[in-house]
């Protein structure tokens, strides 16, 4: 078997997985909340709010602290001449090989939250999929998307 690729995304990505993980847990919160208040106004039992409130806690711990972590560990990625390699997941580890000659077109795109930790998402575009490289260093992510195009452009050429 290959070697893992050699680079990692970011560590402000863990920053941003962390962030984008209270502010679900916040929204899951205010369904909690919501839940509190039909409980004392229909008279429902306690254990639904005990229940929703485990849940709320649950989901805090797995999508703040656990998720990101794991998955900032896991995310690789290697662009050679020839391919780019990707790798990641959280409990099953993908591992994809993207020939150059498949590459049709780069982007490179960073929303709000992205921005102000300076990072950026690359998508490279084939006929049948769309890949992804998450939370790279915007300047990276720029240098990274013109060497895959300078690459793919050689690559079509020798074909």
């Amino acid at each position: 078997m290959r070697q893992q690729p050699a680079n990692q995304i970011s560590r402000k990505g863990l920053t941003v997985w962390r962030l984008y993980g209270i502010i679900q847990t916040l929204i899951l919160m205010a369904v909690a909340i919501g839940i509190g208040f039909l409980m004392y106004y229909f008279e429902w039992p306690i254990w639904i709010g005990i229940v929703a409130a485990v849940v709320v806690m649950l989901y805090a711990f797995f999508s703040i602290y656990l998720f990101p972590k794991i998955r900032w560990e896991r995310w690789r990625y290697e662009v050679r001449e020839a391919e780019i390699e990707l790798q990641h997941g959280l409990f099953i580890v993908n591992r994809t090989l993207i020939p150059m000659v498949r590459v049709q077109h780069v982007d490179t795109a960073e929303g709000p939250i992205l921005r102000k930790y300076g990072l950026a998402s690359i998508t490279i575009s084939t006929a049948a999929t769309n890949h992804s490289i998450p939370a790279l260093v915007t300047e990276e992510a720029d240098e990274l998307r013109n060497r895959i195009s300078t690459f793919a452009r050689v690559a079509k050429d020798d074909v």
